[in-house]
């Protein structure tokens, strides 16, 4: 005993569990033997047989039956999750036990009466034996699935189950967590039924569950069997058809849950605790990148790389996805030391076998930026670093001078001096006719890496990348509208028609790598944003995937457009080519001619009066830095018509 105490806790459960089995198969091989001389004596003369005979074979039965069945490591199976594996498993060492009985038993009996003096001797009837074989297979399989049974559909209701739930696809994943929920206790599930649009399924049941109607009838069948949470078991299912069965829920308190992806499952089991609650990605998700691995590879595999802006919702994601890539050593460039440290700690716990080095440094900091570059020599360098928030730098546009654009500067002019052989900048689509300071300061800072190759000589790629919104980075709707959410509202929407293109971060950090793969210099790629949101419905789906109603329980409020904010987006510019390349989710804007000399004068007087001059000043100068700049009114939506098809900014959308 003492030494049991000293077990470690998982041996010490195990040996507990083995014990409990020993004694349980023990008593059942003990019943099963009484069972089959009471039926052979047809439940009569007990008192003639039960000590002479039943006794007498007993020991030798429960000796041959307990070392078979443990030679079989049948106490080892779990009675919990027993299936056919398990009674065959049971049968097979039944077989074996009853054999090597019979054998003892006629050897004994050949040696007695061969050997031995006669005397008076009870011997067993042959029927027994056969009676015993089939009693100990159904004793022992019956206790088995008897106890799965009360597991499984008695004890849930004893303990009483909270959340009713009705299961989206009778196919093989919705079989499958079936399955586990009524396995698992701590889901605390019950399930109502299965919706399939397949109509040979229709009408059927799965474990005792019906398949109730088509997906269609999700509303009514949720209202009908008062439905706690839906969980969507079609990995495989497009983001539409999803996005379809949670619009035909709007105005219901229902949870939304869904299932791994399909190449997240193997073999087409789940478990529960893989299951989580349906985000707005799953809504707005686009169809999975394809990369140029190799191209990608032969700029990156083995080469030193720098990220600026590396703690950052986008840089954090460029170095994830570089380090997939292997580099030779990944710097990692960022001034708020606490982001920095969160992402080496990840990608050291990630990617043990890649050299991360984090750099705190600011990017307008020429000393610092050149030191690095020349120390450390990268071939590539992906310049994530920017100010980005729109109102924010509307009322500090000094700030969005010195990082967008004269970090920029510092960092390309870096770039050239140290030769290094790519350089990819990460911009926005408010740079596109731009009515916020923030869209202007990355226009200028487009325009300055644009030209500067062509203007110096220099052998560095220069390489633009544009995209839209990315769902969940820092300072986006999508993480305010959650925050909203979870006080209890409300969820400010700034107009009722605001238009934006969303992607993912993973999506767009891949994407801007094929992109760098794919310039030669001067391009400014943009990324297939898809098709544009509405603000407006991305806050009921938030609303409603969040199990609440829009405007019941949650109230959605209008605040008015805000300092330099579009209603829509756009993704080129009057005057670029615009045209699609081989990647179907990249196009590509050729040079519109500019003034390189003009260019760097109207950055020398920004620069000049970034720290001095008032907000008025610093817009009228960005305004004679890019023409195309118009600064919004607060509250009033600006003048500009949205893309039609055939548009640049249409077939840029389009890829």
């Amino acid at each position: 005993m003492a030494e049991a105490q000293h077990l470690p806790n998982g041996a010490r459960h195990f040996r507990q569990v083995w014990l409990y089995s020993f004694f349980a198969h023990a008593a059942l091989f003990a019943l099963s033997l009484l069972s089959a001389f009471a039926l052979k004596y047809e439940f009569r003369g007990w008192d003639s047989w039960l000590v002479q005979e039943y006794l007498t074979y007993l020991p030798l039965t429960l000796v041959v039956k307990l070392s078979v069945f443990g030679w079989s490591r049948v106490y080892r199976d779990s009675w919990k999750y027993v299936g056919l594996r398990d009674l065959f498993s049971i049968t097979r060492a039944t077989h074996i036990s009853i054999f090597v009985c019979v054998a003892i038993y006629y050897l004994t009996q050949f040696v007695w009466m061969r050997f031995l003096p006669p005397t008076k001797v009870y011997w067993v009837p042959a029927s027994v034996f056969l009676l015993d074989w089939l009693f100990t297979i159904a004793f022992v399989a019956t206790a088995r699935v008897g106890y799965r049974f009360y597991y499984e559909e008695l004890r849930p209701l004893e303990t009483g189950a909270e959340v009713r739930l009705l299961i989206i696809g009778a196919g093989d994943v919705g079989d499958s967590i079936l399955r586990e929920i009524v396995r698992t206790l701590e889901a605390r599930y019950q399930v109502v039924g299965f919706l399939d649009d397949d109509e040979r399924k229709q009408g059927g049941r799965i474990r005792g569950i019906e398949v109730l109607g088509p997906t269609e009838q999700i509303r009514e069948m949720c209202e009908r069997y008062h439905v706690d949470e839906v969980l969507i078991a079609m990995p495989s299912a497009p983001q539409r058809k999803i996005r379809h069965l949670v619009e035909l829920c709007h105005g219901m308190n229902l949870r939304f849950r869904t299932v791994p992806a399909v190449s997240d499952l193997i073999e087409g089991r789940v478990q529960v605790s893989q299951i989580r609650p349906v985000d707005i990605e799953d809504l707005l998700g686009r169809d999975p990148v394809t990369l140029d691995t190799g191209a990608i590879g032969r700029y990156i595999q083995g080469k030193v790389v720098m990220v600026t802006g590396a703690g950052g919702s986008i840089g954090s994601e460029m170095c994830r996805q570089i380090c997939r890539f292997k580099p030779r050593r990944l710097l990692l460039v960022e001034r708020m030391e606490n982001a920095l440290f969160e992402i080496n700690r990840e990608l050291a716990r990630s990617f043990p076998d890649i050299d991360c080095k984090p750099c705190v440094a600011d990017i307008g900091d020429g000393v610092r930026v050149r030191w690095l570059l020349q120390a450390e020599k990268p071939t590539a360098i992906f310049h994530a670093a920017a100010h980005k928030h729109v109102p924010m730098m509307e009322w500090n546009p000094g700030e969005a001078i010195k990082n967008n654009i004269v970090g920029t500067r510092v960092l390309a002019d870096a770039a050239c001096e140290c030769g290094v052989e790519k350089f990819v900048m990460i911009s926005t689509d408010k740079a596109v006719n731009p009515t916020s300071v923030m869209g202007c300061t990355k226009r200028v800072a487009e325009m300055y890496v644009q030209q500067l190759a062509g203007a110096t000589g220099a052998k560095t790629e220069f390489v633009t990348v544009r995209f839209g919104n990315v769902l969940g980075s820092s300072g986006s709707v999508v993480p305010i509208f959650k925050e909203q959410i979870a006080r209890g509202g409300p969820v400010t929407v700034t107009h009722p028609d605001m238009i934006r293109y969303f992607m993912t971060i993973p999506e767009a950090s891949q994407l801007v790598l094929q992109a760098g793969a794919m310039g030669r210099g001067g391009e400014i790629f943009m990324l297939d944003m898809g098709e544009p949101v509405k603000i407006m419905q991305l806050a009921r789906d938030l609303i409603t995937l969040s199990g609440l109603r829009p405007n019941e329980d949650i109230e959605i409020k209008f605040t008015g457009i805000r300092p330099g904010e579009k209603l829509f987006e756009e993704l080129s510019i009057t005057g670029e080519d615009a045209s699609q390349t081989q990647h179907p989710k990249i196009g590509i804007v050729r040079k519109r001619p500019e003034d390189f000399a003009h260019v760097c004068a109207s950055i020398d007087r920004l620069v000049a009066m970034a720290d001095a001059a008032a907000p008025e000043e610093i817009r009228d100068q960005l305004r004679k830095a890019v023409p195309e700049y118009k600064p919004s009114v607060p509250g009033q939506p600006p003048a500009r018509e949205p893309a039609r098809k055939g548009t640049a900014a249409s077939v840029a959308a389009q890829g």
